[in-house]
Parts: C-alpha cells; sequence; structure tokens
C-alpha cells in the first residue's frame, strides 16, 4: 500500500514538473497568437494582458454614435459604476487668491476672462519671484481677481442609466470597461500589406518540390549505397558523408556563382533544385535500409522481383518512419529558410518566400506589433501542425532504431 502512495505522489510530481515546463514552452506560441488578434493600443498597453480585449462601446440616446464606457465613483459614494464618455479636453482651471493661497477654487476655462485683456493686455503681479497673469474668477457672484495655480484638461461623463448623473474626471486616470475580443482582420491586412498570398504560394511550391526532391534522391541514394554492390561503394560513401562537415557559408560564393553562370538568379528553381540532394537524408535512409533482413530480399530475387519492384513494394513499406522523419525534417528546413532566399532573390520580387516577406514586413511595420506577430503566426504555424502530424512516425522511428540498434 505505502509502495502504491509513493508511486502516485511520484507520478503527481512528475506530471507538475511536466506541466510547468510544457506551459512555460508554449507560452510564447499562446502570447504570439492572442497578440495577433489584438489592437494596436491593445498590443502596448501596461501592464500588458495576455487575452485580447477592447474597451466597451455603447448608444446611448441623445447622442450620436458609440460612446466609450469607463468606470468611474460618483461624488459620495464608494461604488464604481458605469458612465460614458461623453466630452473630453474640457480645460479646468485652479485658482487661488495670491493673498490667501491655501484656498483654491476649480473653474472651467472658459468659465473665467484674463484681467486688463487677453494676450499681452493682460494684468500681472509678481508671486514667488515671477510674473503671473490674473484672472477674473466669480466667487458667489463676486468677481476677484485670482492667479492660476495648475491647469488640465478633463472628461465630462454621464450615467447612461441616469443622465441627470454627470461627472468630471481625467480621461488618463479613468480605468476604461473592458471585454473579450478578437480581431482576425489583422491576417486580412498583413495579408494585403505585405502581399504575402505571393509569398505563402511560393513557400509552399519550393516546400513541396524540395521535400519530394529530397524523398525521391535519399531513397534512390541510401538504397544504391546499402543493397548495391560496386567498385568504392563504402569510400564513395565516406567521401559523399563527409562533404556534411563543410559549413554552408563556405558554399554560399561559389554556389551564387553557379546559379549566376545558369541565370536562375532571382527565379524559384534556384531556390529549389541545389537543395534536393541531402546527405543527411541518403545517410539515414542507408542506415533504415541496412536493418531490413537481407532473407527478405533473397526471396523477393529468388520469386523473380525486379529491384525496383522490391524497392517498391518492401523496401519503402518497411521504412516508412524512416521517410516520414526525412519528410519532417525536410519541410521545417525548405519552409524556414531564409539565409539562402535573401542572398538569391531580390527584395520585392514576385519570386518573394514568406521568411523575406515577413522580414520585410518588420520594417514596414515596427509599431504595429499585432501584424508583425500575424505575420510569424502565418508562417509558423504550418510547420508546427505539420510536425503534430508526422510526430507518431517520429517517434515510432527513435523507437524502431532504438530496438534494431
Amino acid at each position: 500500500m505505502k509502495t502504491k502512495t509513493k508511486e502516485k505522489i511520484r507520478n503527481s510530481i512528475i506530471y507538475i514538473v511536466l506541466i510547468v515546463i510544457a506551459y512555460f514552452m508554449l507560452f510564447p506560441f499562446t502570447y504570439m497568437l492572442t497578440t495577433s488578434l489584438k489592437t494596436p493600443t491593445d498590443t502596448f498597453r501596461s501592464p500588458p494582458k495576455l487575452l485580447p480585449r477592447d474597451q466597451k462601446m455603447e448608444t446611448i440616446e441623445g447622442f450620436t454614435g458609440e460612446l466609450p464606457i469607463f468606470y468611474l465613483t460618483a461624488e459620495g459614494e464608494t461604488e464604481k459604476k458605469e458612465f460614458a464618455l461623453i466630452e473630453k479636453n474640457i480645460r479646468i482651471g485652479v485658482y487661488a487668491d495670491p493673498d490667501s493661497p491655501d484656498i483654491t477654487y476649480e473653474r472651467f476655462s472658459k468659465e473665467v476672462t484674463p484681467k486688463g485683456g487677453y494676450f499681452d493686455d493682460q494684468e500681472k503681479i509678481t508671486y514667488q519671484g515671477e510674473d503671473v497673469g490674473l484672472w477674473n474668477v466669480d466667487v458667489n457672484g463676486q468677481i476677484i481677481p485670482m492667479i492660476q495655480i495648475s491647469q488640465t484638461a478633463v472628461g465630462k461623463f454621464v450615467n447612461p442609466e441616469n443622465q441627470t448623473e454627470v461627472i468630471y474626471a481625467n480621461l488618463r486616470l479613468s480605468e476604461p470597461v473592458e471585454k473579450l475580443s478578437a480581431h482576425p482582420e489583422n491576417y486580412r491586412d498583413v495579408f494585403e500589406l505585405q502581399g504575402l498570398y505571393k509569398s505563402l504560394t511560393n513557400t509552399t511550391l519550393v516546400t513541396i518540390l524540395v521535400v519530394c526532391g529530397q524523398l525521391i534522391t535519399s531513397i534512390m541514394g541510401g538504397y544504391a549505397f546499402a543493397r548495391l554492390k560496386f567498385p568504392g561503394r563504402d569510400k564513395l560513401f565516406l567521401l559523399y558523408l563527409g562533404t556534411y562537415m563543410i559549413p554552408f557559408v563556405v558554399l554560399i560564393i561559389p554556389l551564387y556563382q553557379v546559379m549566376q553562370a545558369l541565370s536562375w538568379v532571382n527565379t524559384a528553381t534556384a531556390l529549389v533544385i541545389p537543395w534536393i540532394f541531402s546527405v543527411y537524408g541518403t545517410f539515414l535512409m542507408r542506415q533504415f535500409f541496412m536493418t531490413i533482413p537481407l532473407e527478405i530480399e533473397e526471396a523477393a530475387h529468388i520469386d523473380g522481383a525486379s529491384r525496383w519492384l522490391m524497392l517498391r513494394k518492401i523496401f519503402i513499406p518497411a521504412i516508412m518512419p524512416g521517410i516520414a522523419t526525412l519528410a519532417t525534417f525536410s519541410f521545417l528546413y525548405a519552409w524556414n529558410s531564409f539565409l539562402w532566399p535573401l542572398i538569391i532573390i531580390k527584395i520585392g520580387s514576385e519570386n518573394s518566400v514568406l521568411t523575406l516577406a515577413l522580414s520585410q514586413l518588420q520594417g514596414r511595420s515596427s509599431d504595429k506589433l499585432n501584424l508583425i506577430l500575424s505575420g510569424a503566426a502565418v508562417t509558423i504555424l504550418p510547420p508546427v501542425l505539420v510536425f503534430i502530424a508526422m510526430q507518431k512516425y517520429y517517434l515510432k522511428s527513435i523507437m524502431s532504431s532504438g530496438v534494431k540498434g
């Protein structure tokens, strides 16, 4: 009994730790998706909030259009109520008698007039070492010259349920009433702004061609190195495998010169042809082919099966986990490729891919983080979905290779 209790506690701790780790791993993606559905104002709010929110708007009888709603506390009350903003940027000044500066009066700026006239004609006095103007302030029907201590802008708010209840409050310090919302039109805007439709089509086409090309060449190359016997096979394979250690930066200039000689610069062909041959893919396929027992191949050969028939009917179905793994890796690389398209494709070209379009979007919409993250979501979601769909084959590949190894 104690053993089962200890095991439950241990499993609970493991689950808690894994949930915490998963939360921190998934939070950036969650924040990206939620921010892509926000407005620019909501994006840069402080403190930030995870879910998109909009200020509540209401139509009130007697007023035109929808009015923003705020939480305010009426004078003499402690409970906050909802008020609608009907007018903003109303100037209010704080005035005081120079002889009694501790007693102040708040008045609307439109209710006071400068003593002596406007601008240079206004009468002034020296107060605390500075020249300040005098203002005519009505106090209980008596006009008293006062100085202006401070001035601020407020908004006029009305209770939608009782329009006789009016409050003047600082708009910046007022708490808006918010509701959960979403703005999927951000995706439409980012597609129209950056022309992502063409870039998405180009990226999809290039990725499909690269994945198909790598699968074909890797399967054929891996089968040849694993099953066909010819002079120098192992040495040729080691030489081919050694090229995998050459850094890509070393190949950039000669590869670009080859593309230029073939007139493939700024074309989709340059994004496909150099990458349909994969050293890693050939090595991976060879290792999977070598795990298939030789007796199966010999039995098929006795039955009169050709090399192509054996490859198609026996070997390929047997290494489907490996093929799925290679397809996943090829897809992720081709879809997320940035450096080579940046070099070979001109900025703004009709052959541009998503990674280049997203890079341009960061410059054109640097003040609109919601649009940038909408573009990032469009770029990231397809590889995530492909990885999730192919995950079981990938795990099966790891488990099978571990057992057979």
